[in-house]
């Protein structure tokens, strides 16, 4: 399983961008709605390579979401597109303190 902190997250139009820390390293992140399908790339590359990966976000009080998503490979940022993620993340703003990505 792969931990990321939410550092930041705001909201913008119609996606989220903010950022995360992964072993102490900061990542951007942006979390927007499907337009291709669904997707996941990570801004370093997993082993071995999991064709899909649940992303779960998950804050204090027991809030969380999560979604099954196709791992698409490198990115210089955590991207996650997700129509389910970001229209929970919408009506449960400031709520998150985590990305999990468990294969």
């Amino acid at each position: 399983m792969l931990h990321f902190e939410i550092i930041k997250l705001d909201i913008f139009q119609s996606y989220f961008f903010g950022s995360t820390k992964f072993r102490g390293d900061p990542y951007k992140v942006n979390i927007q709605a499907e337009r291709r399908g669904k997707v996941l790339r990570l801004p370093f590359d997993i082993v071995p390579k999991k064709k899909n990966v649940i992303v779960r976000l998950s804050g204090p009080d027991d809030v969380f979401v999560e979604d099954y998503l196709p791992y698409k490979g490198e990115s210089e940022w955590l991207e996650i597109d997700s129509t389910v993620i970001t229209y929970f993340v919408a009506d449960h703003q400031d709520r998150f303190d985590s990305i999990e990505i468990v294969d």
